[in-house]
């Protein structure tokens, strides 16, 4: 089918290439009705309505009309070894056997967390919440009350979740839907929140000093992961780190996205950086809701009830979550699953930049390890911050979704996501979604 997207308006372009999908037409209308946008999420909407899910199985999603797709968006990453792992499964079968919500400590808490500590060298205590926004949430907090200061920086374009401080300049979601701040936050929740561009430790240093004696943290994604990946540049982690320990700033490592996924250690392992305090959740909860941040023990024993710095949560540490955590880090260790999938990424990423290359599109490819996303940029312009990003083509990588779509093929529905591989994509995956880039590229450029 040759669409021009130039040409076209984008509802007449979704119209041509979408296959009539009734059933999710239909419950997306229904949806609307009970829920803002007919969603949970602002990321999971996209024009003219998103396919519902039936099931899904290793690498493949099935929507209600009976379609199968391979699946790079994987609940956005805790999903590492695919859906619905047999062993994950049987471990969480056997917990709700026994229960599933105690509101007591259990012997799986400890359990995670060693498996956590021996992981990440710089973290020697942890707390377990519900969230990836809660852990960055409760970090933040932990590093202005050790601190006693006021003021932190975060990357513009960075995303720390959706608590009101650093609600700016968010990325992902905000970003797709022209919303870089949000309504209904006060001035004053974010005017003790500074940013500067990523990729830039210049930026960093003048703001820092501008701000001497006043800024308790630096809160950063190693790999932007909500506008991209974008992955850092040359030595700039270690010259974040210099930087922050020069000033006396603490340094917290959002790992939330690239945890136990870009190594072991995550991406401190991956880029041989040091962290204060480092918030981790998706893969670390085996698909199931979980939180975590940690850090020097010194840090850490200010939580309360050892220490003056509040928090606490219902279901923190709720005991199907954290076994199922439990059992995907063992999976983890013991399968290498983090080599395997880089290496599927790094065959992605070479491919990729061989068939944009070939195909005429402007654009670029941008990731790292097992994490990866086609840019329309003009003149193919790289991806270093959030201002690039922000230059890309968004209706063009929407019609791109769509042609990928029809094609079997499941990515994330904006341009300010990450795909990612996980342990159950298979090498003939990997081959089938080469030649559907090669295909849907080459109709890009019509």
């Amino acid at each position: 089918m040759k669409v021009s997207t130039e040409s076209v308006p984008a509802q007449t372009f979704f119209k041509a290439i979408i296959k009539k999908n009734m059933k999710s037409e239909k419950l997306f209308e229904l949806a609307s009705k009970y829920m803002p946008g007919g969603v949970s999420s602002p990321v999971r909407a996209f024009k003219p309505y998103p396919f519902f899910t039936a099931s899904a199985k290793g690498s493949r999603i099935y929507d209600v009309d009976g379609r199968e797709y391979i699946d790079y968006c994987l609940a956005y990453g805790p999903l590492v070894l695919g859906h619905g792992n047999g062993e994950v499964k049987d471990t969480v079968k056997e917990q709700l056997e026994k229960g599933w919500l105690y509101g007591t400590p259990h012997e799986n808490e400890i359990e995670l967390a060693k498996k956590i500590i021996n992981n990440y060298r710089t973290v020697e205590m942890v707390r377990f919440v519900n969230t990836g926004s809660e852990a960055t949430m409760a970090g933040i907090r932990l590093a202005r009350g050790f601190t006693e200061r006021d003021k932190i920086v975060k990357i513009g374009g960075g995303f720390h979740g959706a608590s009101d401080s650093v609600l700016v300049k968010a990325g992902s979601g905000a970003t797709t839907f022209g919303i870089p701040d949000s309504k209904g936050v006060p001035r004053d929740s974010v005017i003790n929140t500074l940013q500067v561009p990523f990729n830039d430790a210049e930026a960093l240093t003048d703001m820092l000093e501008h701000n001497s004696g006043e800024v308790a943290a630096v809160i950063i994604e190693p790999v932007m992961g909500n506008v991209g990946p974008i992955p850092p540049q040359d030595n700039y982690l270690s010259e974040v780190r210099k930087i922050t320990r020069e000033k006396d700033v603490l340094l917290i490592l959002d790992e939330v996205i690239t945890g136990f996924r870009l190594a072991l250690g995550g991406a401190q392992e991956f880029y041989g950086v040091d962290a204060d305090l480092t918030t981790l959740g998706k893969i670390v909860g085996g698909g199931f809701p979980i939180g975590v941040f940690g850090g020097k023990r010194e840090i850490m024993e200010l939580v309360a009830p050892s220490g003056v710095v509040y928090q606490a949560g219902t279901f923190s540490g709720n005991p199907v979550s954290v076994t199922a955590g439990l059992k995907t880090v063992e999976i983890i260790e013991r399968e290498g699953v983090p080599q395997r999938i880089n290496e599927l990424g790094e065959r992605m990423d070479t491919a990729l930049r061989e068939i944009l290359a070939d195909s005429g599109v402007e654009g670029c490819v941008s990731g790292v390890g097992s994490m990866f996303k086609v840019f329309f940029s003009a003149g193919g312009e790289k991806m270093r911050n959030y201002a690039d990003a922000l230059r890309s083509d968004k209706n063009k990588y929407l019609m791109f979704f769509h042609s990928m779509l029809s094609s079997g093929i499941f990515l994330p529905p904006s341009q300010f996501e990450t795909n990612f591989i996980s342990f159950a994509h298979t090498d003939a995956d990997i081959e089938r979604t080469i030649e559907a880039y090669k295909e849907n590229l080459r109709k890009a450029q019509k």
